[in-house]
């Protein structure tokens, strides 16, 4: 008789329901969320356990990687799956979440969630930390813009560097409540600059020293942080069998709806997967387009696709594009060339976005 294991994991407690080929229930208990106390509750069904599941989470990633050494056949699912299976039942409690669990793991609908190594983890840490960061400088910086507008003082174009000065200097002709006030955002905005400047510095040295990002920076348009956002997007190049897929997977490929033969139409892009990867992979492709005057095969086609529809589409169909070359050139370990677009998007016959 095989078991299937499903956790419901919360930040104190995690509820865990077995039961067997059948689906009956065998056990329901309720422990700690920590890894000896679910091996302590699975432990006499550990060598008839043929599937344990748990939601795509933080907690959920952790217990995988402490598990799964183990020898419990873990697996975590996906969390929108997840939960679209769970929401037909009547309550939603963590006994029937944690029972539901376990009888998508007997009947195998689910779908897995590839969990990214450590060193993998650590830079998609690194990255997200160094967008925080730069988003909260970039909200101070408008927010004293906004105030001294009111006052007819305006900034004006200036560099982040100068950013400081140039405030001080208007500062001169201000009362002194209104000085303080703006230098008290100053020193927060001043503080948040120097850890942007430390993290940005370790992201420009981790890509310095890693010749998968030194390679796909070849592309023209693809700086450091969309290089590193994409190998930590993919982690495993290999798990894609098809380069063509890299695209749709990060949600760049268009969305469709249809029902029956009256209704049938596609809509935006779908925008799964990974926000990140899919940002950097728009940056770039807005940069390969608007910012880089070399000649290439994949500028040409965005040019052509933005003059017969509009650029926001030719950025997209671009983005999308970047994957699928970035994928092969990291799977065949080429360099890019200038020409190579052009044999891609033949190959390929990628559509623009709609």
């Amino acid at each position: 008789m095989t078991y299937f294991v499903g956790l419901d994991v919360g930040l104190e407690e995690t509820s865990v329901c077995i039961i067997d080929s059948e689906g009956r229930t065998i056990r329901e208990v309720k422990v700690s969320t920590e890894p000896t106390a679910i091996r302590s509750a699975l432990e006499g069904y550990a060598d008839r356990l043929e599937r344990v599941g748990v939601e795509a989470s933080s907690l959920g990633i952790w217990l995988y990687r402490e598990l799964s050494p183990a020898g419990l056949p873990i697996i975590v699912v996906e969390a929108r799956h997840m939960r679209v299976s769970l929401s037909t039942m009547r309550n939603k409690t963590d006994r029937n979440d944690a029972r539901g669990i376990a009888q998508m793991m007997r009947l195998g609908w689910y779908r897995a969630v590839h969990v990214k190594n450590m060193e993998m983890q650590k830079m998609r840490t690194l990255l997200a930390h160094r967008k925080l960061l730069k988003r909260k400088l970039i909200d101070i910086e408008n927010h004293i813009r906004g105030a001294l507008r009111a006052y007819g003082l305006l900034v004006g174009t200036v560099g982040r560097g100068g950013y400081e000065a140039r405030v001080r200097e208007l500062l001169e002709r201000c009362d002194p409540i209104f000085v303080m006030t703006i230098e008290a955002m100053l020193d927060v905005r001043r503080a948040i600059f120097e850890g942007f400047e430390r993290l940005h510095k370790v992201v420009l040295l981790a890509v310095q020293h890693d010749p998968v990002c030194r390679r796909l920076m070849t592309v023209p348009g693809v700086g450091p942080i969309a290089a590193l956002s994409f190998k930590v997007g993919v982690d495993d190049p290999r798990r894609f069998a098809r380069s063509r897929t890299v695209g749709a997977h990060f949600g760049l490929t268009p969305r469709r709806h249809q029902s029956g033969t009256s209704i049938d139409f596609e809509g935006r892009i779908t925008k799964q997967g990974d926000v990140a990867v899919r940002e950097a992979l728009c940056e770039a492709a807005a940069s390969l387009l608007l910012r880089v005057r070399t000649w290439s095969a994949l500028r040409a086609w965005g040019l052509r696709i933005a003059k017969r529809s509009s650029m926001l589409c030719a950025i997209v169909a671009v983005a999308r594009k970047l994957a699928s070359i970035l994928h092969r050139m990291w799977v065949s370990e080429t360099d890019f060339h200038v020409g190579f677009g052009a044999k891609v998007t033949q190959r390929l016959r990628l559509k623009p976005a709609q």
